[in-house]
């Protein structure tokens, strides 16, 4: 195979490490339409904390560029945009759309585009096939040809990483998969897997996320039945956890750019052909609603002190989606904040890993720069960072008042060093 050069489409948690690994063994063009992104990556700072600045100067085939006509000569081009869902929990598909739209007015006569963004089985081909068609005015499988090869990006994972990651492979016939497979192993150290459609490998990547979301779900449930039987969760994780095939789910809640996401584009997929998946809605309503439930344990609690709950101050540790990442994509936590908003509480936040800016522009709140001493009625440690872990509950204590509630929704302390946890 001829080495060609490649255009990644989309600069973030997925696309910024793929430029990297391929950029440091052939001509590689990152493409994203945020120019403040782009300054930042050609300074050697990645937002994402993903690469660091040396990875970003080993790098040394990589070029970053927002100009559409400066990728045209690429000949293999590499779709990592959002898929995203809408209000109504709808698959918004607008992106990816949009990603190759562009791509398709600059499409040339033996091209290959692969797209690693999740979808539906069945999305690359129906959706993104007929619009890379129209605006090229070229023949799928005859002019050009497509694959599909699903990120298993984990973000702020730094023991799994890229290259550490089995890669599933497809294309739209034999002899581009064997090339997109050959492609990806120049940089897979742990190798890959020709799934034997592009449908397949579709489906493929989002049971992955399904499947742990319904298994975090069941977990939720048993963890709401145990507290009301008065049994703490977490112990009884430990004691079945001795038994060898035990699956090893923590209750929580359940948000992020996958897991929260992608069962509702096969369940919009499989309503679409007149099935309605139990199972996977069930799954999906228990930890949609996790937040409500955490507050309305926590009101509870307050109320068994006799702390008045208008007017109280509540502090938010953690805002992020997961621990030890900037990440604030569908954060979960943001929903327990406006619960307590609602109730004319006074929340405070504080996140240290979070862009005060983006928390700014997505959220409308303003961080805080440190907890209040001896302020608090309330304190819930939403996130387990590894600065609040660190912390012990004398130190947390000294943000509260004398008569307060302490609630753990993610296990940092002890279950006899708070009032309550998940």
């Amino acid at each position: 195979m001829t080495e060609k050069s490649i255009a990644v489409i989309g600069l973030g948690y997925v696309g910024l490490p793929l430029s990297v690994e391929f950029g440091k063994k052939r001509h590689v063009i990152g493409f994203d339409i945020n120019k403040n992104r782009l300054i930042d990556l050609k300074n050697g700072f990645d937002s994402t904390l993903e690469i660091t600045s040396q990875e970003l100067n080993e790098a040394s085939y990589l070029s970053f560029t927002s100009k559409l006509d400066e990728i045209k000569a690429c000949e293999i081009y590499i779709i990592t945009v959002p898929t995203p869902i809408d209000s109504d929990k709808n698959p918004d598909l607008a992106p990816l759309k949009k990603a190759s739209q562009s791509i398709g007015v600059i499409l040339k006569k033996g091209d290959i585009v692969i797209y690693e963004s999740t979808v539906y089985p069945g999305a690359t081909e129906e959706v993104c096939v007929p619009l890379l068609e129209k605006y090229s005015g070229l023949k799928f499988n005859k002019d050009f040809y497509c694959g599909y090869s699903p990120e298993r990006i984990n973000p702020g994972d730094k023991n799994h990483r890229l290259a550490d990651i089995k890669k599933v492979t497809s294309g739209s016939n034999k002899e581009v998969s064997i090339e997109i497979d050959i492609l990806y192993r120049e940089i897979i150290k742990a190798g890959t897997h020709m799934a034997s459609s592009i449908k397949v490998a579709e489906a493929a990547k989002v049971i992955e996320n399904t499947q742990r979301d319904v298994n975090i779900a069941l977990i939720n449930e048993l963890s709401i039945i145990f507290n009301k039987l008065g049994i703490d969760t977490q112990s009884v994780l430990e004691a079945a956890a001795t038994k060898w095939n035990f699956l090893p789910f923590t209750p929580g809640l359940v948000g992020g750019h996958c897991i929260g996401v992608d069962p509702y584009y096969l369940t919009h997929k499989a309503l679409s052909i007149g099935y309605k998946p139990e199972v996977i809605l069930a799954g999906r309503k228990i930890n949609d609603s996790m937040g409500t439930y955490v507050v309305q344990e926590i009101l509870k609690l307050m109320k068994e002190k006799a702390i008045k709950i208008p007017k109280s101050n509540i502090l938010i540790m953690g805002l992020t989606f997961k621990d030890n990442c900037p990440d604030l994509r569908n954060s979960k936590v943001f929903g327990v904040i406006k619960e307590f908003e609602n109730l004319n509480c006074n929340v405070d936040v504080y996140d240290p890993w979070a862009s005060k800016e983006e928390v700014s522009n997505y959220y409308n709140i303003n961080l805080i720069d440190k907890p209040v001493e001896k302020k608090y009625d309330c304190i819930v440690l939403a996130v387990a960072h590894n600065d609040f872990k660190s912390m012990s509950k004398d130190r947390i204590k000294e943000f509260s008042k004398d008569k307060f509630i302490l609630y753990d929704i993610k296990h940092i302390l002890n279950k006899e060093e708070v009032d309550g946890r998940l």
